[in-house]
Parts: C-alpha cells; sequence; structure tokens
C-alpha cells in the first residue's frame, strides 16, 4: 500500500517505512507528524484518487531530525564594471519516516518507527560529541581555514562562545581588521559557532562528507 501526499508545494509517494526529505516543519525530532492533503491510495489493485484530497485517509510519520540541503553557490559577475559577488544557500529541510498510511478517518496511534540498535547511534554520536566539547576548535567552523584561523586567534578570538556572541559592529570590526572580506556574514559563522555550541554536527565535516559523496557518484 502507498499513497501520494502533498506538503510543501511538493508531492511525494510513500509507503510505511519510507524516510523522506521535506521542506522544513515546526516540530521536534521524534514528534508525530501527519499529512491530510492525500492526493491517491493505492491498495493492491484499488486505486482511489480524490479530488483533491482522498476523503478519510491520512499519512503519520515521525520528525527524525531537522536537516538542510546541499550548498548551492550563486555567482554573479559584471562585466567591465569591477563588479563580483558570490553568496551560499542551504535550504532548511525535514527528515520524515513514514510510519501509517491511515483511512477512513483513523487517527494516528503515535507508535514510532524502531529506532537504531543503541550500539550504532552511541558510535555515531561520539565523534559529534568529542567534537563539540573542544570549543577553541575554529577550524570547524566552515569558512575557516588554517590563515583565517591564524588571523582570529592573533585578533584574540579563541572559541566559539566569542564568535556565538559577536554583534553586527563586532563583524564589522573583524572583518576590517582582518580582511576578510565580508566571510563572516557569507559563510554564517556566528550560526554556525551557535550549532556547533548546541551539540550539532559541524557543518565543515558535512559539506566535505557531501562533496566526496558526489565525487564519488
Amino acid at each position: 500500500m502507498f499513497a501520494v501526499i502533498k506538503t510543501g508545494g511538493k508531492q511525494y509517494k510513500v509507503a510505511a517505512n519510507d524516510v523522506i526529505k521535506i521542506d522544513r516543519l515546526v516540530a521536534e525530532a521524534g514528534d508525530v507528524v501527519t499529512f491530510d492533503s492525500v492526493l491517491m491510495l493505492v491498495d493492491g489493485d484499488k486505486v482511489e484518487v480524490g479530488a483533491p484530497s482522498v476523503a478519510g485517509a491520512l499519512v503519520a510519520g515521525e520528525l527524525v531530525e531537522q536537516a538542510r540541503g546541499p550548498k548551492v553557490i550563486a555567482f554573479k559577475k559584471r562585466r567591465r564594471q569591477n563588479s563580483k559577488r558570490k553568496r551560499g544557500y542551504r535550504h532548511d529541510l525535514s527528515v520524515v519516516r513514514i510510519t501509517e498510511i491511515l483511512t477512513g478517518g483513523a487517527k494516528p496511534s503515535g507508535k514510532k518507527a524502531a529506532a537504531k540498535p543503541a550500539k550504532a547511534a552511541k558510535e555515531t554520536a561520539a565523534p559529534a560529541a568529542a567534537e563539540a566539547r573542544d570549543s577553541s576548535n575554529l577550524s570547524l567552523i566552515a569558512g575557516v581555514g588554517p590563515t583565517i584561523e591564524k588571523k582570529l586567534r592573533a585578533a584574540g578570538v579563541t572559541s566559539w562562545e566569542q564568535i556565538a556572541a559577536w554583534s553586527e559592529a563586532d563583524v564589522a570590526k573583524y572583518d576590517e581588521e582582518l580582511n576578510l572580506r565580508g566571510r563572516i556574514a557569507r559563510d554564517e559563522w556566528i550560526e554556525q559557532a551557535k550549532e556547533l555550541l548546541a551539540g550539532k554536527p559541524p557543518r565543515a565535516k558535512v559539506d566535505q562528507a557531501e562533496l566526496k559523496s558526489g565525487e564519488d557518484l
């Protein structure tokens, strides 16, 4: 049995235990989420198409995590105007595991999908936790290479806490003093520092993994 649902202006074909990435939902990891815009239901030879939605149909899932899409670079250059602009963007996503496809007005049971084995979850979380404890490791902020890290330390910036607490005046000050050319805002250093302090995986590592995966393909 599978269904076609609509969320965030996009359509997805889903079945029980499928994991999908959709536009960001306002929820937390572990929450039960539902999708009432079910456009089609297929159960064996029985096909039911909604007009526009199938009456009484509901798809339930569990929010696995809040994630971000791959980095997209927008580069604009104006010929003979000495003007160039480069911006990066990553779309906010939610990773959802489908748990139930319900019909006839049934309500979700609230059952969560089976969790990963404790050993595997512990092994996955251990490296991130170890990195999160070392707030002096500035290289975990995407966009901070060895040269820039050396400049920051020379200017007295030695931890994520300092970067996370920067004001607009601080950003302007370090941008000018260290000749960073807008890199702080462009690469979202302050947001990255806050994410690291909250225990989230470093974007620098995630970006490298995505790049390597793309090269393998």
